[in-house]
């Protein structure tokens, strides 16, 4: 036996080389697809755009994620230094990770076969790429189901999750969802398809996911083994050993074992699950006696409950010895109390696999092979995994619904939280669509409201493919072109709002009709062009007068806040019933944001004004004391650069402020949304926009009395993204690489002296402790300083500017990119965390 193990290392080896030498690499793939070999090889955290062939994985080529994360969210990241040689294969690198206040980002795996059956798997590798020195844990999903949780046991640690899927549409999604203990991140996303014959437990209904868990003697967690020593030289076998690139890995040198080998080849054509030849040439078998044992544990990871879970456990079987008469190779094959195959003996170069699904609770689960008394030979086996057998119970959206909708997202290049399945799960469902769940079937969708959403160009046709859908409102945008005669077609829709601009009929449109005969009615709103611009006039030159100003004009036209009771409660404005809040929100239809204390919601009052309503959420620690006092501080807070509250409700139980709506989206949208990239904002627009808000923020600290400290203010990104920033500006000061730190969108057009003052003052605001901080006043100045550096590089680079210099908001080339910039800040709805006493006995920190 040793011998013929000692002949058969250097003729694997030839086999090896051969291999290696002659296996034609597949061709480069296209984004977004599987390449030539039905492949999907994704490196999350390469630069966009890029691939390399991987020399760890024979002719296979890994390209950027790039065309399959959704709404293209995350940031690229690279791991540590000093955990990137520890022999690792060039995927895990890099990391793609999704900080922020989206739950779930998912990939989408198109180019499918419908019910085609694929292995799909997810490698993580923390390698401290945030330098936080902080494991994360985080959820996967697969599709709208549970898949694992990913969790760490050190920055090393190697996590790589597999499953056998039958997908239900022509694509796949892979979703990564924060559970609230660290930011998730992916090193990378494989697919593979697999024979239709292959794992036939996996169905449309039930999935597949292999047993991922330590074990002494193991390098990775899989629970798919080969019997090859020693464990040093014979690590792994995937591609294209393995033609359908599963992991298999060594089991271990278990001392009590050896095992028996052989270089002909076994034959696998008839074999149902394709087991690879070279894994099959090597066997485990006792060193000396009978008997062969082996075992396995739950899997928390894929298992988070204490209810029995299924496994399926797949054994494989050939005999590698040419046996004389008088020897014989028999036993029985135990799993835990099972004893279903007696006196088994394993056919010569002739694979087969025997199965065994196994109702695991908490306790281990052994699997022994015993010689029958009539053997002459220990027991051997070559190679098994061990799957969880899932039903996949959540029901999807649709799939013309879902493909529609990822269309209708990249047309538009809508983000939002427009990521994975448009309607489910129901707590992950996309922002304005609303969708009808059925207990025996898919969701479908029946609303959807894009208004304001900085729609452009045509209307797209996949809403033509929304079979179910009855109410559409496109109100607030740009969309140009003529109605399209297939809304008129959709069977259930009943309400089309358009109110927009560029929006024509070419008189081949029947949408103005009335359609009784078909009991709908499409009602289309046009606006004339005239008005529209108007209007938009208007709300650019209002940005630049106060919006006290503003509030009195309206208060003015309202009967309602001319009452000397009215006027005279707690917060000077208009109370509210609950009812009318109702009424004023269309039953609280479209939500626009949440915060500490609850929920904000669109709507309009009587006369039209759009007001932004935010409800007291059941879970908000703040009682009708803390309501009250903060509804009296904020109706004496004035300032063009602070949104103004227009009333309150106190209904019984019912708490809410009521604010006035400013258009226009928020930050985030224009430097990293749809309207970044049509009009991106450009250096001297983002000093007045930072300048402005610093000047509310001075306010409220040195003007209010007595002075509000603003402790949530409604910046859309997370403190962990915001760490992450700081380390990676300090590092290129530090290289002295100055202009590679402003947004790529702005180019070279700003004022290099006004960029470093303003990162050396952002990078001050982070110092801790917070005393070192500069004060908001200090902050106003720098800002000053910084504007008038930018106008007076932008005076000099444009000769048509001639207006005098000495003040710098004059000598602006385009006021009218000033009034859009303004509007753009969306001034925070306060939540007041401490109100500081201002007098001039006050000792505690400088105020901010």
């Amino acid at each position: 036996m040793a011998k013929a193990t000692a002949e058969a290392c250097p003729r694997l080896l030839l086999q090896l080389l051969l291999l290696l030498l002659c296996f034609a690499s597949p061709e480069l793939v296209v984004h977004g697809q599987p390449d030539s070999l039905g492949f999907i090889s994704i490196d999350c955290g390469i630069a966009d755009g890029t691939s390399y062939s991987d020399e760890s994985v024979r002719g296979l080529r890994y390209v950027s994620d790039v065309g399959f994360v959704d709404a293209s969210a995350g940031v690229n990241g690279r791991i540590a230094p000093s955990y990137s040689d520890r022999e690792l294969a060039m995927r895990y690198l890099n990391v793609r990770y999704f900080p922020g206040a989206r739950a779930r980002n998912c990939y989408t795996l198109a180019g499918l076969s419908l019910e085609g059956r694929y292995l799909v798997r997810g490698t993580f590798y923390y390698g401290n790429y945030d330098s936080l020195n902080r494991l994360p844990t985080f959820d996967l999903h697969l599709g709208v189901n549970r898949w694992a949780t990913v969790n760490f046991n050190a920055a090393d640690d190697t996590v790589i999750l597999e499953a056998v899927v039958v997908s239900p549409a022509d694509f796949l999604q892979v979703c990564l969802v924060d559970i609230g203990q660290g930011t998730p991140f992916i090193s990378g996303l494989d697919l593979r398809p697999l024979k239709a014959g292959m794992y036939p437990e996996a169905t449309v209904s039930q999935s597949l996911f292999l047993l991922s868990h330590h074990r002494l003697g193991a390098r990775f967690r899989p629970n798919r083994y080969h019997f090859w020593r020693p464990a040093s030289t014979y690590r792994v076998f995937r591609y294209p050993f393995d033609p359908y690139d599963r992991i298999w890995q060594t089991y271990g040198d278990v001392a009590s074992w050896t095992n028996i080998t052989t270089t002909a080849r076994v034959n696998i054509s008839d074999s149902g699950f394709n087991a690879p030849s070279v894994v099959l040439q090597s066997a485990a078998t006792p060193l000396n006696g009978t008997q062969l044992d082996f075992s396995w544990s739950p899997d928390p990871s894929i298992n988070n409950d204490d209810s029995s879970t299924a496994y399926l456990l797949l054994l494989y079987f050939a005999e590698l010895q040419q046996l004389p008469s008088n020897a014989l190779r028999q036993f029985d094959i135990l799993v835990a109390s099972w004893s279903g195959s007696q006196s088994y003996s394993p056919k010569y170069l002739f694979p087969e696999v025997v199965e065994r699904m196994v109702i695991q609770g908490s306790g281990q689960i052994t699997v022994s092979l015993v010689a029958t008394p009539d053997a002459t030979l220990p027991p051997t086996v070559n190679a098994f995994e061990v799957y969880s057998v899932r039903q996949m119970t959540e029901l999807a959206t649709d799939n013309e619904d879902a493909k529609a909708m990822m269309a209708i997202r990249t047309t538009y290049r809508l983000k939002k939280n427009w990521m994975g399945d448009p309607c489910a799960p129901k707590a992950f469902a996309w922002d304005g669509l609303n969708c009808s769940y059925s207990s025996s079937g898919p969701a479908s969708i029946t609303s959807i409201n894009l208004s304001s959403s900085l729609l452009t160009g045509a209307v797209d046709p996949s809403f033509g493919d929304l079979k179910s859908l009855q109410y559409l409102d496109f109100s607030n945008n740009s969309l140009s072109g003529s109605i399209p005669d297939f809304l008129a077609q959709m069977p259930a829709l009943t309400f089309l709002i358009c109110n927009n601009t560029n929006i024509y009929d070419n008189g081949a449109s029947t949408c103005a009709q009335d359609y009784k005969g078909k009991n709908r009615t499409l009602v289309i709103a046009v606006a004339v062009s005239i008005a529209v611009a108007t209007l938009l006039f208007v709300a650019a030159i209002l940005v630049f007068h106060r919006r006290r100003n503003k509030q009195d004009t309206w208060m003015t036209n309202n009967a309602w806040l001319n009452s000397p009771r009215e006027r005279s409660n707690i917060s000077e404005n208009r109370r509210f019933s609950y009812k009318e809040l109702k009424l004023i929100t269309a039953n609280f239809r479209e939500e626009i944001g949440r915060g500490g204390f609850g929920v904000v919601f669109l709507g309009y009052l009587a006369n039209e004004s759009p007001v932004a309503v935010k409800i007291r959420s059941k879970t908000s620690s703040q009682g009708d004391k803390e309501f009250q006092s903060e509804a009296q501080h904020l109706s004496r807070v004035h300032h063009r650069n602070l949104v103004s509250m227009i009333g309150y409700c106190k209904d019984k139980k019912h708490l809410a402020l009521v604010y006035e709506y400013m258009h226009g989206g928020d930050l985030e949208d224009r430097l990293r949304g749809e309207a970044s990239v049509a009009t991106p904002l450009s250096w001297h627009r983002r000093l007045k926009i930072a300048l402005d808000s610093a000047q509310g923020l001075e306010y409220l600290h040195k003007s209010c009395q007595p002075p509000l400290i603003h402790r949530d203010p409604a910046v859309s990104t997370s403190d962990t993204e915001s760490i992450h920033i700081a380390q990676w500006v300090r590092q290129k000061l530090s290289e002295g690489n100055i202009e590679s730190i402003p947004d790529s969108k702005i180019g070279r057009e700003y004022d290099v002296n006004s960029l470093c003052k303003v990162t050396e003052l952002a990078l001050q605001c982070k110092e801790q402790p917070s005393r070192d901080r500069p004060t908001m006043t200090d902050v106003v100045a720098e800002l000053k300083e910084c504007l008038e550096l930018e106008v007076s590089r932008g005076i000099g680079s444009y000769s048509s500017v001639t207006s005098s210099t000495n003040n710098f908001s004059a000598t602006n080339a385009d006021l009218h990119s000033d009034a859009q910039a303004s509007t753009l800040m969306q001034p925070s709805m306060l939540e007041l965390g401490q109100v500081v006493d201002a007098s001039p006995t006050h000792t505690g920190p400088a105020q901010r």
